[in-house]
């Protein structure tokens, strides 16, 4: 049977086949520690829980607006305002199932043969897949080492050419946990004002993974582009929601409205009861955000320590999200080579580097989104592994 040539482009996101295979491992008995998924090891919060529960007895339980409960729009808005000072009209947000909706939303409405899409190498995978799926040419913006792994706006505004359609940004990163600090981010706002036919999507699902006094710098605060801008944010990280499959973005006032049809061709709308936990986890108590952003921060530390300790390896201290981004090229191993050793020899799931662009060759990623303890009988595992190398 033959499908259209699109579907034969698209990849896919290498965590969750680590996770599968780690899964199969230890099925068989093998202790496993995985570092691999990008998913927090906490509950999510009883009071958002129990949101969801009430609102499952009160009733909620068919379909609601495609763009979201206005509740939880105005929510989302207030938030954006106190965290960002910023005005964001309710009817500009749109609740999404998931952040990599707004992704395939946002790449599919500039994507098309001839176009070009600017996105992170390294980055998430699910950029570039999506960009070849619709035929554009995925043009990659180095995120480098060297500058700890923040984008350089001089080098990004180098790229755009009149075929360029969109820039996709990821600040604080993943997989590098690099934070770009706000000069940069002035710089490029700058440097769009050459360039007004490019649209900007903005991911920012880690905006409040911060640490070592870093502040999160949103593309909202630029007024000269928010006629062209698209962010993309949600509950999956800070608030411990991944398996709830709920996020928001915002959308300027031209392309909402496809945004919004294509909400109702796709998916109709999110899941009732869970949109009335996202409006307790916006509006209710922020205490377990502190404490997991607290306990990020000891495991960060740790594993900086840990892996810096490593035979062949040395780390950059991740300044925001929750992962580190080794680089492993003194152990002699090709990324990948190494990630699949470690998960079957010794139980350890990582991530190779490759898997998050050309760029991430020498690299693995770790996500210490895993408790201090299996943290430490991890790397311990790496550190005799790498030794008998």
């Amino acid at each position: 049977m033959k499908t259209i040539a699109g579907f034969d482009r698209i990849g896919e996101e290498n965590a969750f086949a680590v996770l599968a295979r780690a899964g199969a491992l230890a099925a068989q008995g093998m202790d496993v520690i995985n570092l691999g998924i990008g998913q927090p090891d906490f509950r999510t919060p009883d009071h958002i829980v129990e949101a969801a529960i009430k609102a499952l007895r009160d009733g909620h339980h068919g379909y609601t607006p495609a763009t979201g409960i206005p509740p939880l729009r105005e929510a989302v808005s207030a938030d954006l305002h106190r965290r960002f000072d910023v005005e964001v009209n309710p009817d500009n947000v749109l609740i999404v199932p998931g952040g990599k909706i707004t992704m395939f939303a946002a790449i599919l409405m500039f994507g098309e043969p001839g176009a070009e899409i600017l996105y992170p190498d390294p980055g998430f995978p699910i950029y570039r897949s999506m960009i070849e799926f619709t035929g554009a040419n995925p043009v990659p913006v180095p995120i480098r080492e060297d500058r700890g792994f923040a984008f350089s706006a001089e080098e990004l505004l180098s790229l755009i050419t009149p075929k360029t359609r969109l820039i996709i940004l990821n600040s604080p990163a993943n997989p590098c946990g690099g934070v770009t600090p706000k000069s940069e981010v002035d710089a490029l706002v700058a440097g769009l004002a050459n360039h007004p036919e490019v649209a900007v999507m903005s991911d920012e699902i880690y905006d409040q993974m911060l640490y070592d006094g870093e502040e999160h710098v949103s593309l909202l605060s630029y007024p000269e582009i928010r006629d062209r801008l698209i962010l993309l944010n949600g509950w999956s990280k800070t608030y411990a929601m991944t398996g709830w499959r709920l996020g928001y973005s915002v959308w300027p006032d031209g392309i909402y409205d496809k945004a919004r049809k294509l909400a109702v061709n796709a998916w109709s709308c999110v899941n009732a009861p869970a949109q009335y936990a996202a409006l307790e986890a916006l509006t209710g108590p922020q205490d377990a955000v502190a404490e997991m952003l607290r306990e990020f921060d000891a495991r960060r530390k740790l594993v900086v320590e840990l892996l810096n300790g490593l035979p062949g390896v040395s780390c950059v201290v991740p300044k925001g999200a929750f992962y580190a981004f080794p680089n492993i090229s003194g152990t002699g191993y090709r990324a990948k080579a190494l990630a699949s050793d470690l998960l079957e020899q010794t139980g350890v799931a990582t991530i190779g580097g490759p898997d998050f662009g050309t760029l991430g060759e020498g690299y693995i990623r770790l996500s210490y989104a895993n408790s201090r303890e299996n943290i430490a009988r991890a790397i311990e595992r790496m550190r005799t592994f790498l030794s008998k190398g």
